[in-house]
């Protein structure tokens, strides 16, 4: 944890936010991430989800079961659904989203949207050519050499 909280530390100086993470086995790290949206103009690239992409490639597997994510902040709504979709076994966390809504980082309306019905949310979604787009599910669902995800 002191190193997540390191990196996020560091960050701040660096112009990132103020977010760090880190995986690790058995005491050891294996990957590092720090929150690097606006340096990087990408909206993704928060600490976790680096963290968990630089595991994956350095282990080479999307797989991190086995592993643990610590994250100098509770995760966002996009970073605990990667911690989901990577399978890590543990998170651990520091500042709550608590101190980071105090600070100007909030998830609580993104977490007010995702209890909504689709057509309720404040951002206008429709289905288009869904007929079409059926074919890559049926293909993948008669695929013989897929490796399940």
């Amino acid at each position: 944890m002191r190193e997540a909280i390191r990196l996020s530390v560091e960050n701040v100086k660096n112009g990132g936010g103020p977010f760090g993470a880190v995986i690790a086995k058995d005491g050891e790290i294996i990957a590092r991430g720090a929150n690097r949206v606006v340096p990087n103009n990408d909206p993704t690239a928060h600490a976790e989800v680096t963290a968990i992409r630089n595991a994956c490639e350095k282990l080479g597997t999307f797989d991190l079961k086995g592993y643990e994510i610590y994250s100098s902040c509770e995760p966002c709504p996009m970073c605990l659904s990667a911690i989901y979709w990577a399978r890590l076994d543990r998170l651990v966390y520091a500042n709550t989203a608590d101190d980071a809504d105090r600070i100007g980082f909030s998830d609580a309306f993104i977490y007010k949207e995702l209890n909504l019905a689709v057509e309720k949310r404040s951002l206008p979604t429709t289905t288009m050519l869904r007929a079409e787009a059926l074919k890559a599910f049926r293909d993948w669902e008669e695929k013989t050499d897929k490796v399940e995800y």
